[in-house]
């Protein structure tokens, strides 16, 4: 029996998992996929927004502006990559001045600092690479950027550190409510707990139908996306928005923490859940549209594409709260969600310690060390770590400078990767210009060594995704 179950380990379940551990209870995270951060937490635009765009007087505009005060501590906590680089809403007519005026209000009354909008020169004078048709901006300098997987594993590895427990590939088929809480039945067997809290993402409006009457639907909203190489990372330095719209902020072009250029995304309404393919008109879209904002997109240096899915919901806010005894529901979390995780996760942990009567944990460790980035390390230190483990000194991915050091650590840590994807979002092996053309055989043979396990059965991420089958001949080369 546990004292809470949190089903869904995105950002969202995650942050609020670690929050929880704050609190003398036992705690298992459910969740369908391998890993943590195979939804909608690891396909986004990665930016921690200001909170001008929310509705004043919505859970939006209260957790975004929340969130985004936390983030500095949180990175710090957390040892993730964050920059507070700031951001631009463009306007290419005078007529749509109004509605930066109206952005920047809100942001005020939501309590957004030091907001102010912009010329069109004072704009260039900024980013030079602007459209010459920007004549007007309004400027968010307390915006910034994420790496949206390194924070949902910071959450995730620090909750686990502290005692919470994760159960994957864990999906949850029925809930029926019981006289000491609920029993969970899941794709691993049963779960009892006092305590639910649904952060399920695209798919919690159907965990809420397990249990309850329905109340709210989740469309899945698809969003596909284009990353350039860090050769063009520079193209601008802050996120550059359009004027949004009832779909959503819009295509916007944007620096990451790691250095590469992101574009988009689209927004298109989807009935698939899972549904994360590219389109040729939607890439088309995310170019054309950008465009707009920036002299020169860079698509010949674009080196991948992708899709990612937002839990858009019919109620217009966050679904956070008490939805029956013992039932809690972090849902509709669209964006700004990913800004909003750290206040949530508080919000939603007090809620739910508060009606348990939990008590404090005082071991509670809030600090998690993450992997260490070969290429991150100045050349002494990069000798000294070396020098402590050899295998820092094998270079596996060359585009990333990522080390067999850095893959073993990932492998052998708190919830290490089990999956090529998984190595991926920890280290960065088989994201650089190349995309893992080069560096797959030897993250293959790693994760069997380190497993293990047969290098056929190593997976790309799902059950069924194994990358070899066989060998072609006898001593041959594996398929």
């Amino acid at each position: 029996m546990y004292d809470v179950t949190v089903i869904g380990a995105g950002v969202i379940g995650c942050a609020i998992a670690r929050e929880l551990a704050r609190y003398r209870a036992s705690v298992c995270v459910l969740e369908k996929s391998e890993d943590v951060c195979t939804g909608t937490s690891k396909a986004n635009s990665a930016i921690v927004h200001g909170g001008f765009d929310a509705e004043s007087g919505t859970k939006k505009a209260e957790m975004n502006v929340r969130g985004n005060a936390m983030m500095t501590k949180i990175s710090q906590e957390l040892d993730i990559p964050f920059k507070r680089n700031g951001a631009l809403v463009l306007c290419f007519s005078e007529s749509e001045r109004s509605g930066l005026e109206t952005l920047c209000a809100r942001g005020v009354k939501n309590g957004v600092e030091g907001l102010r909008i912009l010329s069109g020169d004072e704009a260039r004078q900024m980013e030079p690479n602007l459209s010459d048709a920007v004549c007007a901006a309004l400027y968010c300098p307390s915006s910034g950027i994420v790496c949206p997987f390194e924070l949902t594993l910071g959450f995730a590895e620090n909750a686990a550190d502290n005692g919470v427990e994760f159960r994957f590939e864990s999906g949850v088929t029925a809930i029926a409510r019981t006289a000491s809480g609920y029993r969970l039945e899941t794709d691993t067997g049963a779960v009892e707990t006092r305590a639910v809290v649904n952060a399920a993402g695209v798919c919690a409006d159907l965990v809420h139908d397990l249990a309850l009457p329905h109340a709210f639907s989740i469309t899945p909203r698809a969003g596909e996306y284009c990353l350039c190489d860090k050769s063009v990372g520079g193209l601008v330095s802050k996120t550059i928005f359009q004027m949004p719209s009832e779909r959503g902020k819009g295509v916007l072009v944007t620096p990451t923490v790691h250095g590469n250029l992101l574009l988009g995304p689209t927004a298109s309404d989807v009935e698939d859940r899972a549904f994360t393919a590219t389109t040729a008109q939607g890439l088309g879209d995310v170019l054309q549209t950008a465009a707009l904002s920036v002299k020169q997109v860079p698509a010949r240096q674009i080196i991948t594409s992708f899709s990612g899915l937002r839990a858009h919901g019919d109620t217009g806010d966050f679904v956070l709260g008490e939805s029956a005894p013992g039932f809690f529901e972090a849902a509709c979390i669209e964006s700004p969600g990913l800004t909003s995780a750290p206040a949530i996760g508080a919000y939603m942990a007090q809620l739910v310690a508060e009606t348990l009567g939990l008590e404090e944990n005082a071991d509670f460790n809030p600090i998690r060390h993450g992997v260490v980035r070969l290429n991150d390390l100045s050349p002494a230190a990069r000798a000294a770590k070396i020098r402590e483990n050899p295998l820092y000194g094998s270079i596996v991915c060359r585009c990333e400078t990522v080390s067999e050091g850095e893959i073993v650590d990932s492998i052998r840590r708190t919830l290490g990767a089990t999956t090529l994807d998984g190595v991926k979002r920890r280290t960065r092996a088989g994201m650089g210009r190349c995309q893992a053309g080069f560096c797959t055989p030897r993250v293959l043979d790693i994760l069997a060594r380190e497993l293990q396990v047969p290098v056929t059965a190593v997976r790309k991420n799902a059950r069924g995704s194994e990358v070899l089958v066989g060998k072609t001949q006898k001593g041959g080369a594996a398929l």
